[in-house]
């Protein structure tokens, strides 16, 4: 390797310790605490500190590095990884039936990830503050009131981009998992028995020891592995090779010192269990402690907010969510995006968690069903693209999945008791989102299928207009098509209405394809169907914003050239009545309604100017 690609990789490898690692790099600070608190049952006592230590050792090896950065982050679209681009692999060499569940399955992923981004900042960002009760006991009432403030910033800079600001996170972020280390190394030297708990054993002890007990606890040992699905969400922003060796050399080694650390102090201090990470540092290193860990967490909840813009524009582009306004922060790096209604949306939700729920040990208790019910998911998705996509033996691939199933099935059970105390919240977020996707897709599938289901065919039309042509005016006229073969309802009630026909008529179709970019030279597809007609057919990946005036541009070096402020661009709005349904479809079709009416409007999505928009109205029953 050449000293510049060493020197682009260590860079890469910097970078995704900063935005990778930002969730599961700061459970540190909560995890062992909410483990022995008591609330289980536990006493601060050698068996349950060496068992927990092994559960969160063997964790971090098992579904960390064998099950995602080995086998999962094999799954990739292009170079792009997530739950819906998961989905997506999945379904390529399946029958209708089976890709229909797995449709399902992926959306009830992306719906958890939903659930679980207006718990991460709450908790992240308040388990840091609550280093105050160490410095100052005095200060603890001033702990939710500084976490609203600290976050309130965060989502107030989302519109202006964090570029600039990210350049911090990778060295915050390596100096974070530095002192991670340290303070656990500086506790182990003086106990270096809890080392002992590396050994399996203990796990499989503190099972047989404390049976019912230890099933339950493993709700709160599941909150050292939360943030685990963004490494392979994030996949296309850094690459594999970079994610794993941020995790093998720096992360996963200052994690597990840390949490050895924090073992070894409640072995000989069991009433440091209030606050375990914050009691590891000296008395002087206090404040810069707490100042670092609210730094981390800051930029771990960035981490998600940055990841909810992803998915949802995925969403929206894959059809599964109605348009919504899309700004670009960057013009040099594309992921680089925030979306408005989602950023207040979410900001709300996540003042009205911390509000509600004023402790990060309170929190606790409904983080986790969404994280498990993922990776179960992911565990299924991923080893049918095992089989289906890779060919990969069927008996191979089917012990892979009982392996992974072994592991996530008791990790999401456990975490089911959590639903009275809290873990109805992630659910009850993943269900409205999962409802709202699922409405889009299948109510714009009835409504486009209502619209087209007594059209006539188009060139069979274009035929006829040449043959006996209306009255021609100058100019061209663009004509917005969903569909290649179907009329575009604005066309049929331009001449129903007007008995007019622009000299040149193209009719466009952006389309988006199953992968993340798509490349130039692909980008534009124009067919002359008549003297008069043209079809131009765009195409975009999922990470990509459509823009009509790029499409034309295009265009225009392809021989067809059209100006924009001299085109008349033509739209249909459809004016929606919900016809008689069954009950629980009627209120389908009002939440559909609902979602449309507040949807961006085309020429916004397509960045059309205003004054060159014709829009005609039509009335659908749907």
């Amino acid at each position: 390797m050449s000293t510049d690609n060493k020197q682009s990789l260590s860079a890469i490898t910097l970078a995704a310790i900063g935005v990778v690692y930002g969730d599961i790099g700061t459970s540190p600070l909560y995890t062992l605490r909410e483990c022995l608190s008591g609330q289980f049952g536990f006493g601060v006592e050698r068996d349950a500190v060496f068992g927990f230590l092994s559960l969160i050792f063997w964790l971090l090896i098992f579904v960390v590095s064998i099950k995602y950065l080995t086998f999962v982050m094999r799954a990739d679209n292009a170079g792009e990884g997530g739950i819906l681009t998961l989905m997506s692999l999945a379904g390529r060499n399946t029958s209708a039936r089976t890709t229909s569940m797995l449709v399902i399955m992926g959306l009830i992923g992306g719906s958890f990830f939903y659930g679980e981004v207006v718990i991460t900042p709450a908790i992240s960002v308040m388990s840091a503050i609550e280093g105050l009760e160490i410095i100052a006991p005095q200060l603890d009432t001033w702990i939710v009131p500084l976490s609203i403030i600290v976050l309130t910033l965060l989502f107030l800079i989302q519109k202006h981009g964090t570029g600039m600001v990210g350049k911090l996170f990778a060295p915050i972020m390596l100096l974070w998992f530095l002192t991670l280390a340290v303070l656990g190394v500086r506790s182990i030297i003086g106990n270096p028995e809890v080392l002992q708990a590396l050994n399996p054993y203990w796990a499989v002890h503190f099972f047989l020891e404390f049976k019912t007990l230890s099933f339950i606890a493993l709700g709160a040992v599941v909150l050292s592995i939360t943030g685990v699905e963004a490494l392979y969400a994030d996949m296309g922003h850094f690459g594999k090779l970079p994610i794993r060796l941020a995790w093998f050399s720096v992360v996963l080694p200052s994690l597990v010192l840390n949490y050895f650390g924090q073992g070894a102090l409640l072995l000989k201090h069991p009433e440091a269990i209030k606050n375990p990470f914050f009691l590891l540092a000296p008395d002087w290193a206090l404040i810069p402690l707490l100042i670092l860990a609210a730094l981390a967490t800051v930029i771990a909840s960035q981490a998600v907010i940055s990841g909810v813009f992803s998915l949802t524009r995925q969403a929206v582009r894959l059809g599964y969510l109605s348009p919504m306004r899309i700004i670009h922060t960057s013009e040099m790096e594309s992921g680089q995006i925030y979306i408005p209604f989602v950023n207040w949306m979410l900001y709300f939700a996540v003042v009205i968690v911390i509000v509600s729920f004023e402790h990060s040990s309170n929190l606790a208790a409904a983080y986790g069903i969404a994280v498990t019910g993922t990776m179960v998911l992911t565990s299924i998705l991923s080893t049918t693209v095992a089989r289906k996509n890779w060919h990969w033996n069927k008996y191979f691939v089917f012990l892979i999945l009982v392996a992974f199933l072994c592991v996530d099935i008791p990790l999401f059970s456990a975490n089911l008791d959590k639903l009275i105390s809290g873990g109805w919240l992630p659910l009850t977020l993943g269900l409205v989102m999962f409802t709202i996707m699922t409405t889009w897709k299948s109510e714009r599938f009835r409504l486009l299928r209502r619209m087209h289901e007594h059209g006539n065919s188009l060139e069979a039309m274009i035929a006829s207009l040449e043959k006996s042509p209306p009255v021609r005016v100058p100019g061209t006229a663009v004509y917005m098509s969903r569909a290649l073969n179907v009329i575009p309802f604005a066309l049929l009630h331009n001449l129903k209405h007007n008995k007019v026909l622009h000299e040149r008529v193209i009719l466009l179709t952006l389309r988006t394809e199953d992968a993340p970019y798509v490349h130039n030279v692909r980008r534009v597809q124009i067919e002359q169907l008549s003297p008069t007609f043209w079809r131009v057919v765009a195409s975009y990946g999922w990470r990509e914003t459509p823009n009509v005036e790029e499409v034309f541009h295009r265009c225009g070096l392809e021989g067809l050239s059209c100006r924009m402020m001299e085109t008349s661009f033509f739209m249909s709005h459809e004016s929606l009545i919900v016809g008689k349904r069954p009950w629980y479809l009627r209120l389908r079709g009002k939440l559909y309604l609902l979602l449309q009416r507040n949807a961006l409007r085309a020429p916004d999505q397509f960045e059309i100017p205003p004054n060159r928009v014709i829009e005609l109205g039509t009335q659908v029953e749907i």
